[in-house]
């Protein structure tokens, strides 16, 4: 069958694709940007020179301006405020990309102020019209290139056309979250199936086009560029045969497990086999040492400047917390670590002194009542964490990985949610992949969520999502978004 299968020749983006695409236009963005705003500053400096009375050709001859080697990498840190939209599904989001781009702009503006607050003669080394004026160029250049993106995102010729295996429970789950994504990051075609009973449904506002027989007559007709496996029993030998021809002939073939991962950023915890936590997630998680190296010097210097940051904050919101409620300032719980280690985890208190008082765990909720006027603002800035960064220091805490949780909680929900114990193979962080992508989870079912988001990060953590996590934190708090 291989010989006789000819795949489309329309070009399709992966994922990866995308995101070296809005990397390159983003730098040369940049680059233009800081071309622009070095001419403005020496046209600036030119004008006030002449300004003075002097002549041009005097002004000619001492007229001079020495540009610093930490201005060329302006364009770098740019890329680095704008690492929160290079997620594609954002990246293609209207909105969310210019709410990012103002963002990045916002805390390159108040990083610069305080630099510039602290560097001594910072008029000379750090000048503020080359900043300021890159900044705006910036942003201006880099909203042009991704409005141009997202136009090209949306066109028939870039997106993949795909189409599921299996209409069965795995299918239908792939396709449902699919269809909460806005806006699309692919072409969903529907279905095949071996069930002739399902031929010609609709499922999850996809038709099952046919049978896994005519696979590669409809791949043609639809000009199919990737497949989803979602069949999680047996499968046929024609059908298993017929899929490593497509292969073969060009076709990406992915299981529904890691397209869910890709467009979600979670682990479907329902959908794997019981040995998966064995045969697959344990192999895929090991790092190697230089990360966990990195991972740890990144900790003790982040730790040092948050506990700078707490020394510093702690008066005025001790103050503003008694005021409200009085003492207690802090509250302490024990919460599991790596492997189950219990430790103490300290934090600002946010809420009223009976919000436990008949000593049952309670999950937080979104709106709680129970949260005071200054725990909602510690929360949003998420300044009630800073006593956290002790627990850093001390190595029984990660700047990033999965919340800390009481003991109790973690009995409970190891009971009810498959895999639930596996987010304590490492650290528990301050931040985290589920804190910065879902919020409160009250129930079973929330909670089941922020797992998938857990394990999603242990399984793909490296040194730029750990920093992308950070840079989108450091937004959450400018944001006033903590919750």
């Amino acid at each position: 069958m291989a010989e006789n299968f000819s795949r489309s020749k329309t070009i399709h983006l992966g994922n990866l694709e995308q995101r070296v695409i809005l990397f390159l236009g983003d730098l040369l963005a940049s680059i233009i940007a800081l071309g622009l705003s070095i001419y403005v500053w020496r046209e600036y400096s030119w004008q006030a020179l002449l300004a003075t009375g002097i002549t041009e050709k005097r002004a000619e001859r001492i007229f001079s301006i020495e540009i610093q080697v930490w201005v060329y990498l302006l364009p770098l840190i740019w890329l680095l405020l704008l690492i929160e939209i290079y997620e594609p599904i954002i990246a293609a989001n209207r909105k969310k990309t210019q709410r990012g781009i103002l963002i990045a702009a916002v805390i390159g503006f108040i990083a610069y102020a305080l630099l510039f607050m602290t560097v001594r003669n910072p008029t000379s080394s750090l000048p503020r019209i080359v900043i300021g004026a890159f900044l705006i160029f910036a942003a201006l250049l880099t909203w042009l290139w991704r409005s141009l993106f997202i136009r090209l995102y949306t066109s028939q010729g870039l997106a993949r056309r795909v189409l599921i295996v299996g209409a069965g429970k795995a299918g239908a789950t792939l396709a449902k979250a699919y269809e909460e994504l806005v806006p699309k990051p692919f072409y969903l075609l529907g279905y095949t199936d071996d069930d002739p009973g399902k031929i010609g449904s609709t499922i999850e506002s996809h038709r099952v086009l046919g049978s896994n027989k005519n696979l590669i007559k409809i791949i043609e007709e639809q000009n199919i560029s990737d497949i989803v496996v979602a069949i999680t029993g047996s499968m046929m030998g024609s059908t298993f045969q017929t899929i490593l021809d497509i292969q073969e002939g060009g076709i990406f073939v992915t299981r529904m497990p890691t397209m869910f991962e890709e467009i979600t950023g979670r682990v479907p915890i329902h959908h794997l086999e019981t040995d998966w936590l064995i045969r697959s997630f344990i192999d895929e998680t090991r790092v190697s040492a230089f990360y966990e190296l990195g991972k740890r010097v990144v900790d003790l210097l982040g730790s040092i400047v948050g506990v700078i940051i707490f020394l510093l904050t702690a008066p005025i919101i001790s103050l503003a917390i008694v005021l409200e409620t009085g003492f207690p300032i802090f509250y302490g719980q024990d919460r599991l670590g790596k492997g189950g280690e219990a430790f103490k985890l300290y934090k600002f208190r946010t809420m009223r002194q009976d919000a436990e008082a008949d000593g049952v765990a309670q999950l937080a909720q979104e709106n709680d009542p129970r949260v005071t006027r200054v725990g909602n603002i510690l929360r949003k800035t998420r300044l009630d964490e800073f006593p956290q960064f002790f627990n850093v220091l001390r190595g029984e805490m990660s700047l990033v990985g999965p919340r800390a949780e009481r003991e109790e909680l973690v009995q409970k929900f190891q009971r009810e949610i498959p895999f639930y114990r596996a987010r304590l193979l490492v650290k528990p962080g301050i931040s985290g992949w589920a804190q910065i992508t879902h919020g409160y989870a009250s129930t079973i079912f929330g909670t089941s969520l922020k797992l998938e988001y857990d394990l999603y990060y242990i399984k793909h953590r490296t040194v730029g999502m750990d920093i992308t996590i950070l840079l989108r934190t450091f937004g959450t708090v400018f944001g006033f978004k903590g919750r």
